[in-house]
């Protein structure tokens, strides 16, 4: 891509819609999500179809959708009719490639074969399933209205319909054993899914963890713990042939890998609505952040409101490259130094990235800089000294 913009739709171009909705609210989640209840969804799935046809008319020049994902919330609990309309409207108004990833988010409780056709037929390619734990007492813990039999079986329920099975677990829970994870992750293997995105609990302060983290109730695993079981991780997925390409997430081959999230890694643009939606777009050669807005009241009210340009502020140059070199390090394939020439006409910091790389915390190959297994213990420090 060495005759592409910085930035923008030529390193990927995608679509996040997201569902705010839960039937229970995890007391780890700090997204911008709500309480399902007895709610008419009949005003937001309107919302949801205005503000793809508003974003349609500002981007006229953008190519087709490659990746669609649909995330929370939990966007399970959507009808598949009102799922097959957003991704047709999709279709019509950008268009989608040919072989485009389509990622719909589910729990466990949501999944039986009527529900894993009907995703299907709305036109789904992938799934993500938030199994989050195969211990019962964890799962507890981490609220979720799931058991380990179930978790375990609608993985394989899902196979059955979907080749392409993403799996979520959390780990470097509170006083959680080293034998215990290596155990636990072994199953999680041994269900065949070919994706698993596996994250270290983080204590956010605004989520009933946090409350009770102050309280003194709740103790976080301390950071050379979470280390070593990271180390675990990557030992044992490694094994298994689920190596990391991304800080947290492992596939068997590149088919498998999240093709709507690479677009986020390697800086391409994306569409975001739904409410709290964030989106990336590029106007005119400037890259704009959007926001929409977070109460679902709030944001179906915008939704109506056509999107003009001067209504955004673009991104500085220096936060496109902090962006590019943040996001980029995550990913195995890293950020390239040319482009960050482009957005800032300066350099990294060539004797921190020097000092890095005699470490072994980065690797360089030509103007492609990347994290080895031990940098990506410290992905965010190294992407906030590399940054000029």
């Amino acid at each position: 891509m060495a005759d592409a913009p910085p930035f923008g739709p030529a390193h990927g171009f995608g679509l996040y819609i997201h569902w705010p909705y839960c039937t229970r609210i995890c007391p780890y989640c700090d997204f911008n999500v709500y309480a399902a209840k007895d709610r008419d969804n009949g005003p937001l799935n309107a919302a949801l179809l205005a503000d793809l046809d508003r974003h349609a008319d500002l981007l006229a020049g953008h190519p087709a959708l490659g990746s669609v994902y649909l995330g929370g919330g939990t966007p399970s609990l959507m009808a598949p009719a009102d799922i097959a309309a957003l991704i047709e409207t999709a279709e019509q108004r950008f268009g989608l490639e040919a072989d485009a990833e389509i990622t719909l988010e589910a729990n466990p409780v949501d999944i039986s074969r009527a529900a894993l056709d009907g995703w299907r037929t709305a036109g789904v390619t992938r799934l993500s399933l938030g199994i989050q734990s195969l211990e019962d007492e964890a799962l507890n813990f981490l609220g979720r209205d799931h058991d380990a039999a179930m978790a375990k079986q609608s993985v394989a329920e899902a196979l059955t319909v979907f080749d392409n099975l993403s799996v979520d677990l959390i780990y470097a829970r509170p006083g959680q054993p080293r034998a215990s994870w290596k155990s636990e992750l072994t199953e999680a293997l041994s269900l065949g899914a070919p994706h698993l995105s596996l994250y270290e609990l983080t204590i956010e302060e605004r989520t009933a963890f946090g409350q009770r983290a102050r309280r003194g109730e709740l103790v976080p695993m301390d950071d050379d713990d979470q280390a070593d079981l990271y180390e675990l991780t990557q030992e044992v997925c490694e094994a298994r042939g689920l190596p990391a390409y991304e800080v947290s997430n492992h596939a068997a081959s590149k088919q498998y890998q999240s093709r709507h999230n690479m677009t986020y890694w390697r800086g391409g643009d994306w569409i975001g609505i739904g409410p709290g939606a964030h989106g990336r777009l590029t106007l005119e050669g400037t890259r704009i952040a959007t926001h929409a807005a977070a109460r679902p009241a709030d944001y179906q009210l915008s939704a109506q409101t056509p999107l003009k340009p001067a209504s955004f502020s673009g991104l500085s140059p220096l936060d496109n490259a902090r962006e590019l070199i943040a996001l980029g390090l995550r990913a195995d394939a890293g950020f390239d130094l040319e482009r960050i020439r482009q957005v800032t006409g300066s350099e990294v910091d060539l004797a921190t990235l020097k000092s890095f790389i005699e470490t072994g915390l980065i690797r360089q190959n030509g103007s492609t800089v990347s994290l080895t297994r031990e940098g990506r213990l410290l992905a965010d420090r190294i992407a906030a000294e590399l940054s000029p």
